[in-house]
């Protein structure tokens, strides 16, 4: 019985290893630009002239503080200043790295009860919000967090006229003792993708 344990254990770890390479040489091949014509970012006054479109990137995510995984990777963001975030649009990348603030929300409610909130606890917060000057029309949208490593990949139609806001919000892995409830001290489990205030689905 223990030797199965060991086996499946093993088993997991391999594979999750495996995951995280294939998504990191992912993110590598993403972040070089093809293009350099697709979008500019722009200041986030103004509206866009006449045969363009506005879209907001908005996305977030917090991490344990520094020093809080026993084997944190050398050079590791995670908690630090300077979190990167990419993002991919027709094959031209930009590298966002967000300074962060650290932030802590309580791990029990009024009633004393644990907190569902997935951010309960003491981590540091990184947001990013840019806005990027593009023509209207199908695009395809690469997001990725290299320190997890995580990317996700959507496809989207932009209409001229008022911006756009492409929103990623984190959804992180579930604690299971003593319930199971989703805590950013576990990692980024997906991003749910929202356009405009609409879901989208995962592409």
């Amino acid at each position: 019985m223990k030797k199965l344990m060991i086996l499946v254990i093993s088993t997991t770890m391999g594979a999750a290893l495996v995951g995280c390479g294939a998504a990191t040489k992912e993110i590598a091949r993403m972040s070089r630009s093809e293009r350099t014509d697709v979008f500019t970012e722009v200041p986030a006054e103004g509206a866009a002239p006449a045969g363009f479109v506005d879209l907001i990137i908005k996305a977030s995510i917090k991490t344990p503080p520094e020093g809080y995984y026993v084997l944190e990777p050398k050079g590791s963001a995670r908690g630090k200043p300077g979190y990167p975030f990419l993002l991919s649009i027709d094959g031209q990348a930009v590298l966002w790295k967000v300074e962060g603030q650290k932030e802590m929300v309580p791990l029990y409610d009024e009633k004393g009860r644990t907190s569902h909130d997935p951010d309960a606890g003491t981590g540091m917060k990184y947001a990013i919000e840019k806005k990027v000057r593009l023509a209207p029309g199908p695009h395809a949208i690469f997001f990725g967090i290299p320190e997890e490593p995580y990317f996700t990949e959507v496809n989207v139609s932009l209409k001229e006229g008022a911006p756009q806001v492409l929103e990623f919000k984190p959804r992180y892995r579930y604690k299971t003792i003593p319930t199971r409830i989703p805590t950013f001290l576990n990692g980024v489990n997906s991003y749910e993708i929202i356009l405009n205030g609409q879901g989208l689905r995962l592409q």
